[in-house]
């Protein structure tokens, strides 16, 4: 099998449809046209996502995606503690129980 149907290349595969479409976004928002394919036939299987782009733009998207820090440890270790409690309060700031099971976001961003 090809990694090119006509003018589009398959860019990377990705283990979850999440990814697949955190890194679709990034590209659209860089005026890159992609498109994506998801690995399963069945609405809700998480079971990884292929991004495709046209020729044109394979250069530059590659560029894009080799620039980001994927290794989420290495940015931990790097996050001072100061920083990671600030982000935690940030987010209990943003974030309550109301007491039923559920909760609410005062932070306005549902």
């Amino acid at each position: 099998m090809t990694d090119q149907v006509d003018n589009w290349h398959k860019l990377v595969r990705y283990d979850t449809n999440m990814q697949g479409e955190l890194h679709a976004n990034l590209l659209r928002n860089n005026n890159i046209t992609v498109s994506i394919q998801a690995l399963s036939g069945i609405p809700g299987m998480n079971s990884g996502a292929v991004l495709w782009v046209q020729d044109i733009d394979l250069a530059h998207a590659q560029r894009i995606l080799s620039s980001i820090d994927t290794d989420s440890a290495a940015l931990l270790d790097e996050m001072t503690d100061e920083a990671f409690d600030d982000m935690s309060d940030a987010a209990s700031n943003n974030i309550t129980s109301d007491n039923n099971g559920g909760t609410i976001n005062k932070g306005g961003n549902a």
